[in-house]
């Protein structure tokens, strides 16, 4: 990691630099805005006697005001931008450190019906997902969520050349997650996608070149009364006759006025993103097909949503109450605006789930490419096929320190089932959750925690963490039993690679020892390919007389009165138990 942490660090001093020297400048924009405020005011009250200097120096004061205005705003959004960046660098710091606990768990994406999410640590505090997670959406999120439950076993390849491109990308990954992230959205894309295809028109075609003309005709209307050449009351009464126009749909306009007010910023949010998406150079496949999702023939996606956005602000305006009444009396605006809101839903609306999906994908891989990146020294799978046999070098848990984590290597063929077995705080679980995460990791597409990986692509499922339930009337060994039903019915249809960890706990030593070798000789017979982990040796025997079981373990020692794990996978059967051992250690016994 410190190369990865070289990179943050100066990416950090970088951005610390910038965001204290736009502060400077925006500071000083404030005081000059101020200093014209002022000096204009001051300037207008001494020459008020004469009305036509007074008039110029307020226009000039007015012009200079707006342009430092929209060059402090300006400014503004930059200083926004750079903080984010900033904060971004400081984060990945803190959490190369360890320290990432405070992020987002991903608790509301948890399923305990899922096939292996609730038992391999995948979402909840201290998590996978907790843990490699960079999304700044809340469908991002979600697109990450899904993309680690897919259990999805083609197109491997495509999404590993992926994350492998994003992850060379780190300063337009930053730049991207920095962006997504000044996004306040107070409509959920959801709700935004609904009220786009719910919406229905409700003016008349003529309202296309109506307001033009009316336009037109209040500008003739209006020099015709200030010089005289009609009755200045005509103007007047033109005045109304726009309120009329405008007032014969003030109710239906007023209400989408009210549906789009929290849209604005958004829609003007997801055009930048979508701007940074087109103007990016991909080379992947995956990344150019989500690329080319949002290419029109004539126009750029970010273009259209920035056009909408623009529209959606016009119609604001309507809240002004001097705009409001000039503007509708001789412009007959809100109708304009409206009927360029509906013009713009009849020949896009159909297209921004596209764009949101799209703004979604690159949101979740960015967190894949930046785990990558952080991760250089993982392997991406070699995908075999052929020999249906998969075989890791020096496994580990990518979650546990380097320094301390023992990697062990793993090899299974098609159809092979282990047995585990070992001394309490052995490992084992831990191998079980480590392998489970390759395989889930592998699928997705990222590197994974070995020297090399040669990996027969599966879709994985698990039983290690089964619970009662009182509202569901259902006791632990009756939920145990329909999670193992579930795993058989699964494995008729397709193929799984099968991770148990001690089964039937729910009943007794005897009749537990029958039922799981029964339910292991069936799986077998399946042609199931997994690994069970037990206490139960009795289990092991089953492979003398099934060649396709074979036995591990890990086990424990005690030296000078002290237990000792090295957390080494060995292929036999633990002879070293160390329950009666901690019991007397602990003075429990």
């Amino acid at each position: 990691m410190s190369e990865q942490n070289s990179f943050y660090t100066t990416n950090l001093k970088t951005y610390q630099y910038e965001v204290k020297s736009l502060y400077k400048k925006l500071t000083a924009l404030s005081t000059a805005r101020l200093f014209v405020f002022l000096a204009t005011g001051t300037a207008v009250y001494f020459t008020f006697s004469t009305w036509q200097l007074a008039v110029g120096i307020a226009v000039l004061g007015i012009v200079i005001f707006l342009v430092l205005l929209n060059r402090y705003t300006n400014l503004k959004s930059k200083h926004q931008l750079k903080k984010a960046l900033l904060a971004i660098n400081e984060q990945e710091l803190k959490i190369a450190s360890g320290d990432f606990f405070d992020k987002n768990d991903g608790s509301a994406f948890q399923d305990p019906l899922h096939q292996y999410s609730l038992d391999i640590d995948l979402f909840g505090r201290g998590s996978f997902f907790q843990f490699i997670d960079r999304t700044s959406t809340a469908d991002g999120a979600l697109t990450l969520a899904n993309a680690l439950k897919a259990n999805e076993v083609a197109g491997i390849t495509k999404r590993q050349e992926a994350v492998k491109e994003l992850s060379t990308k780190a300063h337009w990954r930053q730049h991207f997650q920095a962006t997504a992230q000044l996004i306040k959205t107070e409509s959920d894309i959801k709700d935004i996608k609904h009220w786009l295809h719910s919406q229905h028109p409700f003016l008349p075609k003529v309202m296309g070149w109506l307001p033009k003309v009316f336009a037109v005709s209040s500008l003739l209307i209006l020099a015709l009364g200030f010089t005289g050449i009609i009755g200045i009351e005509f103007v007047g009464y033109w005045l109304f006759a726009g309120l009329i126009v405008t007032g014969v749909y003030f109710k239906q306009i007023n209400n989408l006025s009210s549906k789009v007010d929290k849209l604005r910023d958004t829609f003007r949010q997801y055009s930048e993103l979508l701007k940074a998406i087109e103007t990016e150079s991909f080379t992947s496949e995956l990344l150019q097909e989500k690329q080319q999702q949002i290419q029109l023939k004539d126009k750029k996606a970010s273009a259209i949503l920035r056009t909408f956005s623009k529209s959606l602000d016009a119609l604001d305006n309507r809240n002004n109450i001097i705009s409001a009444l000039f503007g509708n009396g001789y412009f007959i605006t809100d109708v304009k605006n409206a009927y360029a809101i509906e013009k713009w839903l009849g020949d896009y609306k159909n297209l921004v789930d596209d764009w949101f999906e799209v703004v979604s994908f690159f949101d979740a891989y960015n967190s894949f490419g930046n785990y990558a990146f952080n991760h250089q020294e993982f392997v991406y799978p070699e995908i075999v096929g052929a020999s249906k046999t998969t075989k890791v070098t020096s496994l580990g848990h990518p979650m546990l320190d380097s320094k301390k984590r023992v990697d062990n290597t793993f090899e299974i063929s098609n159809e092979q089932f282990f047995i585990i077995t070992g001394a309490n705080m052995a490992g084992k679980s831990t191998f079980l959750r480590t392998v489970s995460l390759h395989i889930v990791m592998a699928n997705v597409g990222l590197p994974v925690c070995a020297i090399s990986s040669h990996y027969h692509p599966v879709k994985l499922i698990t039983s290690m963490r089964t619970s009662d339930s009182l509202t569901d009337d259902s006791s632990y060994f009756f939920s145990e039993l329909t999670r193992l039903k579930y795993i058989v019915d699964a494995i008729e249809t397709d193929q799984y690679f099968i991770i148990l960890d001690e089964i039937l706990k729910g009943t007794n030593s005897t009749d537990k020892a029958i039922g799981s070798r029964k339910f292991v000789e069936k799986l077998v017979a399946s042609k199931a390919t997994g690994i069970i982990a037990t206490h139960d040796l009795s289990l092991c025997e089953i492979e003398k007389t099934l060649p396709e079981v074979k036995n591990y373990y890990f086990d424990a020692q005690i030296i000078n009165d002290e237990l000792y794990f090295d957390y080494t996978f060995k292929k036999g059967i633990c002879q070293n138990m160390n329950a009666s051992f901690l019991l007397k250690k602990m003075e429990i016994i």
